[in-house]
């Protein structure tokens, strides 16, 4: 069978990649494709946006599959002009892939289908849309209709910086033509998660949850980019919540499209935000998204172009999927200056160190050969994807294998996975409670964590804030020590009262940790978690993720003053640490 997959990114490597591993013989061919592609496929030199000349190479080379990797070529209707010609094809046609195309389309249809999502108005002109903000709490976010590679969407913590936000989007163009519309939308609050589905535009075959990181920076910090990393599955879709996902996301969005007469074959990702069991879609996409679709792909066991073959024919319910149960990760490694400009044409070092890592696959996303080297050509460049017994394993295996690469301006995040690291707490009684003001705390405590993970001291993990939820924290502190707890380690920012309303409603040692979250650099949160009247201590660390670890080291003195077992990793720990240190004066070099 000839095989032709449309794109050139990391997605795409990790669709011939699966394809390449099919008990059927295939000729594989890739349209653009990239340097790690040309290993498995002949890369074709055409845009996944020639549809012309895409459909002219699938006619030569009798292509009987071809499988579309980006949202471009989809909502430009690459899936008809194929069908007119009697090609078979993966990915929905160009009446079905608006739900990508448009967002505006797609509220209107997601708000139709009564399918939960947070409240929004659409706009074609600014000055309207801009009089609106008036009836808006802050923050809200503003996104533009049309496609703008994941960039589009904008958080505005202000009305500043929401009208600098239409501007940007309708008055400079910023994302082009995806500007001539724009919606702006409720913030809604939650972890969020992706879950995609295979569909015959009947039946709706679920993948495993996953989820992906999109800002730039660790923490969740900085500018929207097309992903830096995702991990599968999430913790925090559980089977439950999975089911529930089904039934008031994906099977009414598949019917409703079958009921405006836009049938629906072909991969259909949900971007969701989950709060406390509650569900809201932020977005429908019209294809696997990147870079989760790296992670799905390593644990799919099934043969992917089985199950396309089995949309295409609308015969999915003949289909089931087999699946790899352990957790995969993937960590984007970027070009220097992306999510912005950044320059290409930097030569890859370490790439064959790499593959030798246990359970590491490397998918290309922007990178070509030169003069027999393969050098940098995108932003996002590579995507290091591991598969491990566990969380813990697979994100070890990941940054192994991520540290043996190199180019001049090489970067990545370095807390790809923390939410589910975070959430997969040691399986003994937890005796510590971590409790932080906010999830996106979670990078600084996640050292807390990692510290008393490692020492094999179970814990818990919570979010309770002083003074959004301050009954939570109340309630939380007061039965803590009848849950077996013997120690809270509280973080929070700014005001970072949270140590303090715990210590006044418990018994139990609290250890504070001061975190950096305003213009103060932490010196706010340092000064109010210290400044403890007499009667209610709370002993203070240091700010940040020092902080967060010397209170798990405190914490685990503590316990080890009645635990000998505890003592003695104690004791080698220390050991450890004077040997690091006399190992750096042996290396030593002027």
């Amino acid at each position: 069978m000839n095989i032709l997959v449309v794109g050139g990114g990391g997605r795409e490597h990790a669709m011939v990649w699966k394809l390449s591993q099919s008990q059927e013989r295939h000729v594989l061919y890739c349209a653009p494709g990239n340097a790690g592609i040309e290993g498995l496929a002949t890369c074709v030199d055409l845009a996944a946006n020639d549809i012309e000349g895409l459909l002219a190479f699938a006619q030569n080379q009798n292509i009987d599959l071809t499988i579309v990797g980006p949202e471009e070529p989809l909502t430009l209707g690459i899936v008809d002009v194929f069908q007119s010609k009697g090609l078979r094809i993966f990915g929905p046609n160009k009446k079905a892939a608006i739900l990508e195309g448009s967002k505006v389309f797609a509220k209107d249809f997601i708000r139709k289908y009564q399918i939960p999502s947070a409240r929004y108005r659409s706009f074609s002109e600014i000055e309207p849309a801009k009089r609106y903000l008036d009836f808006m709490a802050f923050p809200c976010v503003i996104k533009a209709d049309g496609l703008a590679a994941g960039k589009g969407v904008i958080i505005a913590e202000n009305r500043a910086e929401a009208e600098a936000a239409i501007d940007l989007v309708m008055r400079d163009k910023t994302f082009g033509i995806a500007g001539n519309q724009l919606i702006i939308e409720e913030f809604v609050r939650g972890e969020e998660a992706s879950f995609l589905a295979f569909t015959d535009g009947k039946t709706v075959l679920p993948l495993p949850s996953s989820q992906d990181h999109k800002a730039a920076f660790d923490g969740d910090k900085g500018p929207n980019t097309g992903g830096m990393g995702a991990y599968s599955p999430a913790p925090v879709v559980t089977a439950a919540l999975a089911e529930k996902v089904m039934e008031e996301v994906m099977r009414p969005a598949v019917r409703g499209m079958a009921a405006e007469g836009r049938p629906y074959v072909g991969i259909l990702y949900a971007g969701l935000m989950i709060d406390e069991g509650r569900i809201n879609l932020l977005e429908f996409n019209c294809r696997f998204g990147d870079p989760e679709c790296q992670p799905l792909l390593m644990r799919l066991k099934t043969d992917l172009e089985v199950i396309c073959k089995h949309c295409i024919d609308g015969t999915l319910d003949q289909v089931k999927l087999e699946l790899d149960p352990r957790p995969a990760v993937c960590v984007v490694m970027a070009a220097e200056g992306y999510p912005g400009k950044y320059a290409k044409g930097k030569v890859i070092s370490g790439l064959e160190a790499a593959k030798e890592v246990k359970d590491v696959v490397v998918f290309h996303a922007g990178t070509a050969m030169e003069d027999g080297k393969v050098i940098t050509n995108g932003g996002r460049v590579l995507g290091v994807t591991a598969i491990g017994e566990t969380i813990q394993s697979a994100v070890k295996n990941a940054y192994v294998a991520a540290e043996k690469i190199s180019w001049d301006g090489s970067w990545y995040r370095r807390d790809i996975a923390y939410r589910a690291l975070c959430r997969s707490c040691s399986a003994h009684k937890p005796l510590v409670g971590i409790v932080m003001g906010s999830d996106s705390d979670l990078p600084v405590m996640r050292a807390a964590a990692d510290f008393l993970q490692s020492m094999n001291v179970g814990f818990e993990v919570r979010v309770c804030s002083a003074h959004r939820t301050p009954d939570l924290a109340a309630t939380y502190a007061k039965e803590a020590q009848a849950k077996g707890m013997k120690i809270i380690i509280a973080g929070a920012g700014m005001a970072a009262h949270l140590a303090g309303v715990l210590s006044a409603h418990t018994l139990l040692p609290v250890i504070g940790v001061p975190l950096d979250a305003s213009s103060l650099n932490g010196l706010d949160a340092l000064l109010s978690t210290v400044q403890m009247p007499p009667g209610v201590p709370v002993a203070t660390m240091g700010i940040g993720k020092a902080g967060a670890k010397n209170a798990a080291v405190l914490a685990l003195r503590i316990l080890a003053l009645q635990d000998t077992s505890l003592r003695g990793q104690l004791e080698q720990y220390v050991k450890d640490m004077a040997t690091e240190v006399e190992n750096k004066n042996r290396n030593l070099k002027l």
